[in-house]
């Protein structure tokens, strides 16, 4: 019987080591805190100097939207209403900071050995075991 890959590797060493990889990864990633710093007074870039807000790139998009009611053909009011909002997404991207949360050290060991010993099984499943 063909094991996990075609090989005589076990199949039950390809779940076990699938299973515990996903269940480190949960708990990696349910340990990891999102937060941000996007707000109106908030530096995202400075150009020559000057230092671009959060709040500033709105400014633009209000000029452009504005443009787009009075003639929807505009270019220049696309161009101000797309590059606003394109700002304003690599903004919020852009200032996005991830941390872990306070964590004991058994917590830690334990997802880094089922992320590392789920990752061994998993690829050990691919071995030929005949002999």
């Amino acid at each position: 019987m063909q094991g996990a890959g075609g090989s005589n590797g076990g199949v039950g060493r390809f779940f076990m080591g699938l299973g515990m990889f996903i269940i480190g990864a949960y708990l990696l990633l349910s340990a990891i805190q999102v937060t941000n710093n996007f707000y109106f007074g908030y530096g995202l870039f400075s150009v020559g100097g000057f230092q671009v807000t959060s709040g500033i790139i709105f400014i633009p998009f209000m000029i452009g939207v504005g443009m787009l009611f009075f003639n929807s053909s505009n270019v220049i009011g696309w161009l101000l209403a797309i590059g606003s909002v394109l700002l304003m997404i690599v903004g919020v991207i852009s200032s996005t900071h991830l941390t872990l949360r306070p964590m004991s050290a058994l917590e830690l060991l334990l997802i880094i050995g089922l992320l590392a010993g789920g990752i061994g099984l998993f690829f050990s499943s691919f071995r030929n075991y005949s002999k």
